[in-house]
């Protein structure tokens, strides 16, 4: 501050006032070099043990070889080992099933793990926002094991703490491109766990003949078809309701004449019956004389066949009352299925107000009071929002063939399923690659299962026709 003096003299005078800044410096501590030495030595201790535990086939094969060659040197080593790679290779030769099955899953699950996923996790953790910086240090989700199967990668993951399956679910295209694979599935194995599939290639690019009709009648499970994981698609008819959605040319007919096939012996011997609604008057036609009376297409003759089933559903409550809560198909009292196609035509797009009331009407009372008496119902559409079909919710099994958007598809299957890796919004277009493919939802399971119908050509449905119109009702 300045301050005048006597003689006009300024001078620079410095406040006495002390200075309160105060640098605090980080107190530094020296870890003695014998605990870091310490800590070096248990961490690789631990890391042997962990890789002999997880890897012993591994480990012994590159432990065995180097103690052979340290006490006998190398000839005898190559010796006394040339004999297991030929063995190993007569024997995958021979019995090349039992050799996939004992050892060579195992083997190619153990060079996945160290050439894919291992040396890419720690890129793909951070890059896709799953792994996280917190104070200069890393924290990475635990790869607990992978496992391979005839067809895909599955590999099980230890989340971090804090973690929810949806920050997994909103990241599967991270997952999948960071791993080179072309899609990936997220389901749970329990809690902070997750079983994460991974393809490797895909079993149900090749369309699927029409499968033989069963010998023997059943009501099922019905063979429609086959999984992604290569066992037979089984579908559930009895006890049940089931909604198809897909696009035109998606495969609805594919799932619709796979199951009629798979009922015709059941029909015969009296235990099913089918009860047909065409509005379209395209699919259900070609076969009409397998549904005999039980076939309508005009709107008003489809109203009336859904009244007619829901008075046999109201008479065998009446009977079953008291007596019984599930219902057994017998000649007396057969399964009924009401195959509907085309059903948002019937319920939304019908111009008479009191056809679509009664309509919209009976399906929903089926839907909600059907499978216990023994009526189910096989619904097929191509759009899938709910002013278009306000009773979905009633369908308890879903499967959805390819559609348009990417919200359709919860639309149908329920929220949180293209979450899951169902992405039937990227199931192609093209007939032989994607026509029949899609993504089931079962009620007793809310992960998504990726399967294929087999085609019902033309020809295959003459032939049943041929053989099964007209018969014992």
């Amino acid at each position: 501050m300045f301050r005048k003096l006597p003689g006009d003299e300024t001078r620079n005078l410095v406040t006495t006032t002390p200075d309160t800044a105060v640098v605090f410096r980080p107190a530094v501590v020296t870890t003695p070099a014998i605990l870091t030495l310490i800590i070096l030595a248990w961490r690789l201790l631990a890391g042997l043990v962990r890789t002999t535990w997880r890897h012993p086939v591994a480990v012994l094969a590159v432990l065995i070889p180097a103690a052979l060659m340290w006490l006998y040197g190398w000839r005898a080593a190559l010796l006394l080992l040339t004999p297991i790679p030929v063995g190993l290779l007569a024997w995958a030769l021979t019995d090349r099933t039992s050799f996939v099955h004992l050892l060579g899953w195992r083997l190619l699950a153990w060079w996945r793990l160290i050439w894919i996923y291992r040396r890419h996790w720690q890129p793909v953790m951070i890059v896709s926002g799953l792994g996280k910086h917190i104070r200069g240090r890393e924290y990475l989700p635990r790869l607990v094991k992978v496992t391979c199967t005839s067809w895909a990668d599955q590999v099980t993951v230890r989340m971090l703490d804090g973690q929810a399956v949806k920050d997994w679910s909103d990241r599967i295209d991270h997952l999948a491109h960071g791993f080179g694979s072309p899609s990936c599935r997220v389901a749970i194995v329990k809690a902070g766990r997750l079983l994460l599939t991974f393809p490797r290639h895909d079993p149900l690019a090749v369309p699927l003949a029409a499968l033989p009709v069963p010998e023997t009648p059943t009501v099922g499970p019905i063979e429609i078809g086959k999984r992604e994981d290569g066992t037979p698609w089984l579908l559930k008819i009895l006890g049940t309701h089931i909604l198809v959605a897909g696009a035109t040319g998606a495969g609805k007919g594919s799932i619709i004449w796979s199951t009629i096939r798979a009922l015709l012996p059941a029909v015969r011997a009296g235990l099913v019956e089918l009860w047909a609604l065409d509005p379209k008057l395209m699919e259900l036609s070609f076969g009409r004389a397998l549904f005999g009376d039980r076939y309508a297409a005009d709107p008003a003759d489809c109203a009336d066949l859904l009244e007619a089933a829901v008075k046999v559903m109201q008479e065998r409550a009446a009977r079953f009352a008291g007596s019984q809560r599930s219902h057994t198909p017998t000649v007396e009292d057969p399964f009924v299925l009401v195959v509907v196609d085309e059903v948002a035509f019937l319920t939304a797009y019908q111009a008479d107000k009191d056809l679509k009331r009664r309509i919209s009407a009976a399906l929903a009372t089926l839907t909600t009071q059907g499978r216990a008496v023994g009526i189910g119902v096989l619904a097929a559409l191509q759009d899938p929002r709910k002013e278009v079909m306000n009773i979905r919710n009633l369908f308890p099994d879903k499967i959805a063939l390819r559609l348009d958007e990417s919200e359709q598809v919860d639309m149908v299957l329920g929220d949180g399923a293209r979450d899951r890796g169902a992405l039937a919004d990227h199931i192609s277009p093209i007939p032989e690659q994607g026509a029949g493919v899609g993504y089931v939802r079962l009620e007793t399971s809310p992960d998504p299962i990726r399967v294929r119908a087999a085609f019902v050509a033309d020809a295959d449905i003459r032939a049943m026709v041929a053989t099964y119109a007209g018969g014992e009702r």
